[in-house]
């Protein structure tokens, strides 16, 4: 093997988040030359343990009362990692809350990483399951303190172990590589520009020579999409033209996937940035309108999205990117529906005369008497049917819980996202913004997470907000 260094690392936290919960045990077996090492040290998180936590591992606050902080251990720890291949089951939890630690002391921890759970999976795919009971189940291994660091440790340092007896050294020494190999990066990246990006959702800026981002993405999976635009440059004109033009990435993390659709469709409007092509701004958007003109027939009106009111307005059809769009849309519905381009105002006629259509025997007459304009308006509002606005389902804003953040939605319109109660009165009071198509689709999908914002629900999110949570949708 290639990996003479090798560090097989547990942590025991008070909670599953790196940003705010804190380490209360870690547990190291060395292994290099010299052989086998162990060390455990109690950490006091400076915070309380839970009793589920507690019940999990073991760990009570008495035992950690007298425990030293990490900042008293961050030294011997850095020592002890440095220079050794990190591994930990489920790598991304372990290594995560230690660069975390670290951070907040203002240290800067790497280290090349291997997560035995996509080992396992990459060597043993036959099977269902890699956790670590699973794994100790599958290659018979000696359980000391299970949920303890060290004890954990341990198991981990058996599963290299027996995988070392179990597999070809070759087979073992191409998966150690592939996972643990450092990804494709622009030149003018820096590497430790990957390493500090997110796990979770969010949007993405990928910025050039200047302050103007060039690229902006959103993902549930913040680092894995910002890998996978670097790993397809070498196979996509676009994808390589951006990546030689990268220097610097930003990040903003968001509660859940709306947050960063909602929070993308925002910033590629104001930034404009240049790889973009969709999500610009939309002043052109546009509806159908329906008007009645006479009893019992209808045309259709085009109507600019921004003169849209915040009440729901009705027999509105769309929306369309521009007014070019919405004629197309009309005049492919007339076609499949042999509706009248004269009455549709797509094409001008003199009063009584047939239009075009009804000449090539594409329109049921309604232009020359032959179908009475009452029909012709039925079966035009059936055609636009799958196009309508969808109406605003509450009497007044709502609210859609992501994480510890909560939208707050009123006719289509996002008046903006909250974690403070102050927040949720001043949007309250704010006035709403236009309505925007690519907000309103996302929206529109959503639309079953929301919850109307009226009478003790008003009082329940601005009480919990105050904790930087919303309550939870019914």
């Amino acid at each position: 093997m290639s990996f003479p260094s090798l560090a097989f690392v547990d942590l025991e936290t008070t909670g599953a988040t790196a940003t705010a919960d804190r380490i209360t045990e870690i547990g190291i077996v060395e292994v290099d030359e010299h052989g086998v090492r162990e060390w455990s040290c109690l950490v006091n998180p400076g915070t309380p343990i839970s009793g589920f936590i507690e019940r999990l591992t073991g760990i009570s606050n008495a035992m950690v009362a007298d425990a030293p902080p990490f900042a008293e251990v961050a030294a011997e720890v850095m020592a002890r990692l440095a220079g050794r291949l990190f591994i930990a089951h489920n790598a991304r939890f372990d290594y995560g809350f230690l660069k975390n630690e670290f951070k907040r002391l203002g240290l800067d921890f790497r280290a090349t990483v291997l997560c035995t759970v996509k080992l396992s999976r990459k060597l043993f795919p036959q099977h269902a399951k890699h956790n670590l009971d699973s794994l100790i189940q599958r290659h018979d291994l000696t359980v000391s303190s299970r949920h303890r660091a060290l004890g954990d440790a341990r198991l981990i340092h058996q599963f290299w172990s027996r995988i070392g007896a179990e597999v070809e050294p070759e087979r073992l020494d191409a998966a150690v590589k592939a996972l643990t190999a450092r990804p494709s990066l622009p030149a003018g990246l820096d590497p430790a520009a990957i390493d500090d990006l997110p796990e979770g959702p969010g949007v993405y800026l990928f910025y050039g020579e200047n302050d103007l981002p060039l690229y902006v993405g959103k993902s549930k999976e913040l680092k894995k999409r910002v890998l996978a635009h670097f790993a397809a440059d070498h196979t996509a004109a676009r994808e390589m033209n951006l990546a030689q033009q990268v220097r610097r990435i930003e990040c903003i993390e968001t509660g859940g996937e709306v947050g960063a659709l909602l929070k993308e469709a925002a910033l590629v409007k104001a930034m404009q940035p240049l790889h973009n092509r969709t999500l610009r701004r939309n002043d052109e958007a546009c509806f159908w309108q329906l008007v009645e003109v006479r009893s019992g027939e209808w045309r259709p009106e085009l109507m600019p999205a921004g003169d849209l009111g915040l009440q729901q307005q009705e027999h509105l059809y769309g929306p369309f990117k521009s007014a070019r769009d919405a004629r197309r849309s009309l005049t492919e519905l007339a076609k499949e529906h042999r509706l009248c381009h004269s009455l549709l105002g797509l094409e001008q006629v003199k009063p009584g005369n047939p239009c075009f259509a009804h000449q090539l025997q594409q329109c049921k007459g309604a232009c020359v008497g032959k179908e009475p304009a009452s029909f012709h308006s039925a079966r035009l509002m059936a055609a636009l049917g799958r196009q309508r606005l969808a109406p605003w389902p509450f009497a007044g804003p709502a609210w859609l819980r992501e994480g510890d953040e909560a939208h707050l939605v009123d006719h289509w319109r996002h008046l903006g996202t909250v974690r403070v109660g102050a927040e949720l009165d001043s949007l309250l009071e704010m006035q709403a913004p236009a309505f925007d198509r690519d907000v309103y689709r996302i929206l529109l999908k959503a639309l079953g997470r929301m919850t109307p914002l009226a009478g003790p629900a008003v009082s329940a999110l601005r009480q919990q907000a105050g904790c930087a949570a919303a309550p939870a949708a019914p």
